[in-house]
């Protein structure tokens, strides 16, 4: 499960769109974000431009003057909250299998199904077979009703191997690692606010598996306690900022 490298500077759209994804609800006003990009780095003229492109690429709403996440970023935004807290079931030794038994009609819907797979932290065997040991909770959604089978499945092979082959649990951890060293490192609040994005980019990478198949230490609850950490921090100069 290979990561690309942290960014070192986030664009005004990427700011904003981090700084909404973390506040709940996900709004705020012009001045508001124009407040918090100040505080960021970013010149009031760069956050209105940011803006204006952010509401024509359908990325924002506005109404009243009130910006607010649009409903595929607030999707985004349930997802980001449960990899903070995921929804752990007790892991028996089964896993889930899911195959793909309908072809998709073209290449936006292949592009979803398997988007909506990677969302639930499955990895893929081969193509169209899919798989995760059974320790979450998981509701088949509306993409992946029509198209798949779910199974539940008892594998042959070793069920640490198999998670080594479907999600290289080593490299994220690794990267994991990295991350929190950079944000424990990051001095001021902007710098803070960069290594919290990739930490959290990071986070919905998690393959959330069983502490049994995890090479230890696993580094999971470390990186999302750094994560509240500073969202927390930042709740709370939002507050003195607006």
């Amino acid at each position: 499960m290979p990561d690309a490298a942290p960014p070192r500077r986030l664009s005004a759209r990427s700011a904003i769109l981090s700084a909404l994804l973390g506040a709940h609800p996900g709004e705020a006003t012009t001045k508001g974000i124009i407040a918090i990009g100040a505080g960021l780095g970013y010149s009031a003229s760069t956050v209105r431009v940011a803006l204006t492109r952010m509401v024509a690429a359908g990325d924002l709403e506005r109404t009243d003057g009130v910006y607010r996440l649009a409903r595929r970023l607030v999707e985004r935004q349930r997802r980001q909250d449960e990899a903070l807290e995921p929804a752990w079931t007790e892991w028996t030794g089964r896993w889930r299998m899911v195959v793909v038994t309908t072809p998709a009609l073209d290449a936006a819907e292949r592009v979803a199904t398997r988007e909506a797979l990677l969302c639930n932290h499955f990895g893929e065997l081969r193509e169209g077979v899919w798989m995760r040991p059974d320790n979450l909770a998981f509701v088949v959604g509306p993409v992946l009703a029509e198209r798949v089978r779910m199974f539940a499945t008892m594998p042959d092979a070793d069920s640490v191997e198999l998670a080594r082959e479907l999600f290289d649990p080593t490299s994220w951890a690794d990267l994991a690692r990295k991350l929190l060293a950079e944000l424990d490192a990051a001095s001021s609040l902007a710098e803070r606010f960069v290594a919290a994005a990739a930490v959290v980019g990071h986070l919905l990478r998690d393959p959330l598996l069983p502490a049994e198949l995890c090479p230890q230490p696993w580094p999971g609850e470390l990186l999302r306690a750094a994560y509240r950490d500073f969202r927390d921090e930042f709740t709370a100069y939002v507050g003195t900022a607006m």
